[in-house]
């Protein structure tokens, strides 16, 4: 009978495991209402949701705000990231390549700012970059993971969203989707 016990108590605890695993892959995913991705992942635009950052690029802070009036190409990353390592060329090309029409925006996410410093300066980053040390844009735009990117069209709404390291195809195609908005 002790045996019996035991194997019931056992075969609870994983069933509670499991049960809790689950619900927290849940509340990540769906969590704040999925965020921006969520809504613009099933095909709707919606305001950005605002932030001010320290920069890591320069002294100072950024808010997403004062970029109205150009397509914004918002990327969250990290230094110890292996897919933001592989996307940073294509999105300097596309920040160089901008006409001043496009600013490419960093949001270096729960990193330590000095290897974020090093990423940019072995990737030859000069787009503006700030550091979100302590979690406040993940939430409202539904990150799932790092990298994630984002484009903002001139009016500060989210009109396309890519989870995972981002093409020099899809960054020229949601570039294009937030200019002629």
């Amino acid at each position: 009978m002790t045996g019996r016990l035991k194997l019931g108590a056992q075969a609870l605890a994983v069933a509670l495991v499991a049960g809790l695993l689950a619900l927290l892959i849940w509340k990540v995913t769906h969590g704040n209402g999925g965020g921006v991705a969520r809504k613009v992942d099933k095909g709707h635009v919606v305001a950005a949701p605002n932030f001010e950052l320290s920069r890591l690029d320069r002294p100072g802070r950024l808010q997403l705000a004062s970029l109205r009036g150009k397509a914004v190409v918002l990327n969250f990353w990290a230094s110890w990231c292996y897919p933001c390592n592989k996307e940073a060329g294509a999105l300097e090309r596309a920040w160089r390549g901008g006409d001043g029409r496009v600013v490419v925006l960093g949001v270096d996410v729960n990193d330590l700012s000095g290897d974020a410093r090093k990423f940019m300066r072995e990737h030859g980053v000069t787009y503006p970059i700030v550091h979100d040390n302590k979690n406040a844009t993940s939430p409202k735009y539904g990150l799932t993971g790092l990298p994630e990117t984002f484009f903002v069209d001139p009016r500060g709404r989210v009109v396309a969203h890519v989870a995972g390291q981002v093409t020099p195809s899809q960054l020229r195609s949601g570039i294009e989707e937030a200019l002629k908005a």
